[in-house]
């Protein structure tokens, strides 16, 4: 069956099974490996994507759940890898080993967009669901609070400006 979505931007059909986890059609058949699979359960937050605006665990959510709707990846979060989220993650070297980054990014840059100025309790409230093996979660918190002071100003890069 086909199912054809909004990814990143730009209209994609794929011929998958529908009940397939978006997690695999975006990573095997859109040929997207920035969404990362760990636990396959919904629990560690390493698969998050934008379904709508709304961060989803993409490894337990059908690609069929996709259709007709706008999807986000880290790829697509921006062109130019100069999200606020991006630029405070790498100014406070967030990452260590780096493997829940893709979803943590995309789950901050989810609670930024409703929430231009969380609180710490409120930053804890939507983090939750991410793990970080490594640990580096002060980070983690410091990294959305840099990012909350540009986020309200920030404004993607066109094509033009990253060709």
């Amino acid at each position: 069956m086909t199912v054809s979505f909004e990814l990143n931007g730009g209209p994609i059909s794929l011929d998958v099974d529908p009940e397939m986890p978006l997690l695999w059609a975006l990573r095997d058949f859109a040929g997207l490996t920035g969404t990362k699979y760990a636990c396959g359960k919904a629990l560690c937050g390493s698969c998050t994507v934008h379904i709508d605006d709304q961060p989803v665990r993409s490894c337990v959510i059908p690609v069929s759940a996709a259709a007709g709707k706008n999807v986000t990846t880290i790829e697509g979060l921006s062109e130019d890898g100069n999200h606020p989220v991006q630029v405070a993650w790498r100014e406070l070297n967030v990452a260590q080993c780096g493997y829940c980054q893709s979803g943590q990014i995309m789950s901050a840059a989810a609670l930024l967009a409703t929430n231009p100025s969380p609180s710490d309790d409120e930053i804890n409230n939507a983090m939750s669901g991410n793990i970080c093996r490594c640990g580096t979660y002060g980070r983690i918190r410091k990294a959305i609070k840099r990012a909350a002071e540009s986020v309200q100003t920030w404004e993607p890069a066109s094509a033009e400006e990253t060709a």
